[in-house]
């Protein structure tokens, strides 16, 4: 009699999201799919160390009548959705039941689904809308005469509590600032003198996808990227009149939203690709949106694929560029101890770690990383009733960085490294991977 296989040693897969069939939408068919997946976690349980989804889902089960799912009221399955900021660690670090296994678990579309489900019966908060659209905010919020009004907003402790009181934003949340001279505007007349160089996949030439939060909350990290990149040989421009990736909409659960901003960024992508550009992004969370989910969503749009395989992380396409010799190891300062944190969505790209890769080319430079998540999501931490258990996720990496006492520390996503800092008890501050370079270059 044959049986079942306990776990998989293969390569994960991903089907794609399949949102404009019908069944997608079907509140029972979800809920049946939610009760199977379920179960199948309850009798796992190895991801208990996670996000706050598992710890919810496993009290849920425990302080049943049964103790099994089947005790599990349904209305009680979005308290277990909530949670779930789409990392993707449980899927390609921890989960022996994804596909090719016959059980084709794949936990954090399901919550995606879920959350689709719920947008489009129930909508969002004021809050939670205003908090996704990251374009509109950035425009706002980097008009000369507002910009210093909103940075003082987010930064005095009065404030913040009466922000608390009217949208739910938590007063000790750390909110990014804004600048009113935003990345686009810097770079808008720069004109780059190299010659385009291909080496391996890379053509040799960049065009820089700015990201909502590069351009209007840490613009100096394109002028790094620019800074690093020139002096390696590479010719660099910017993607004109780019929208929002649409991972904060996705995370949301508007699906809608996320296919507009698709409609928005694909084609001017694709025609720089096109004219031979490649395209790099210095936040991970939106090159992942370009590289996994938006052809999961649209698999049949050559345009979308032609992005996926033409979008690099800034450090993937600086060591692809090492591999070929052609990666200017000329360093002038070294960096001593630098304590490195890997970015979930820099991690669920298969790449490898190539921040620590090229930082440990630096002399004299000691690279300890941290493979947890930091718990802040882009909107998640910044939420009053989730912002102490993001703290709580992130305190095995806040303190890995007490224990260390590092000369650096840094994370891909800036977020995360700010979020680190609200966890730790100094006044450090975080630097990213992209100024450490910039800084051993001696640019």
């Amino acid at each position: 009699m044959a049986t079942q296989r306990e776990g998989s040693l293969e390569a994960p897969t991903r089907h794609p999201l399949n949102w404009k069939e019908a069944e997608f939408w079907d509140q029972d068919a979800l809920l049946a799919e939610m009760e199977r997946v379920f179960d199948i976690c309850h009798g796992c349980r190895r991801c208990v160390s996670l996000c706050n989804s598992f710890p919810t889902l496993f009290d849920l089960v425990d302080e049943s009548d049964t103790m099994e799912v089947d005790g599990v009221d349904k209305a009680d399955y979005h308290k277990v959705v909530e949670h779930c900021y789409l990392c993707d660690l449980c899927y390609l670090t921890k989960c022996p039941y994804v596909p090719p296994h016959e059980w084709n678990l794949d936990f954090p579309h399901v919550m995606l689904r879920a959350k689709a489900v719920h947008f489009k019966q129930q909508g969002a908060s004021k809050r939670d809308r205003m908090l996704t659209s990251t374009d509109a905010i950035g425009k706002l919020a980097s008009i000369p005469v507002v910009v210093q009004t909103v940075n003082t907003v987010n930064s005095v402790k009065p404030m913040r509590k009466l922000l608390d009181k009217a949208l739910g934003v938590h007063a000790d949340a750390v909110l990014p600032k804004y600048h009113s001279n935003t990345l686009q505007k810097r770079l808008r007349s720069h004109q780059s003198t190299q010659t385009a160089k291909p080496v391996g996949p890379t053509r040799g030439k960049v065009a820089l996808f700015a990201t909502c939060y590069g351009n209007y909350n840490e613009p100096e990290l394109g002028e790094d990227l620019l800074s690093i990149f020139e002096h390696n040989g590479i010719p660099v421009t910017t993607v004109d009149k780019e929208q929002c990736c649409g991972m904060p909409k996705m995370e949301l659960g508007d699906l809608e939203a996320v296919e507009r901003a698709k409609e928005a960024n694909i084609p001017l992508l694709a025609k720089m690709i096109d004219d031979g550009w490649d395209i790099v992004g210095p936040i991970p969370s939106c090159v992942l949106m370009f590289k996994q989910e938006l052809p999961l969503m649209f698999p049949d749009d050559p345009d979308v694929i032609k992005v996926r395989d033409n979008i690099y992380d800034p450090f993937e396409y600086l060591m692809l560029r090492h591999k070929g010799g052609a990666l200017n190891t000329d360093f002038k300062t070294s960096l001593g101890k630098v304590v490195y944190h890997v970015a979930c969505h820099q991690r669920v790209q298969k790449i490898g770690m190539k921040t620590r890769e090229l930082l440990q080319l630096i002399p004299d430079t000691d690279v300890i990383t941290i493979e947890r998540c930091s718990g802040h999501d882009g909107t998640y931490a910044v939420k009053r009733e989730y912002h102490d258990i993001s703290m709580k996720i992130c305190r095995p990496v806040v303190n890995k960085v007490k224990q260390e006492k590092p000369d650096f520390y840094t994370s891909d996503c800036p977020m995360a490294g700010h979020q680190i800092e609200n966890g730790l008890d100094d006044d450090s501050e975080p630097h990213h991977p992209l100024s450490l370079v910039r800084r051993a270059y001696g640019l």
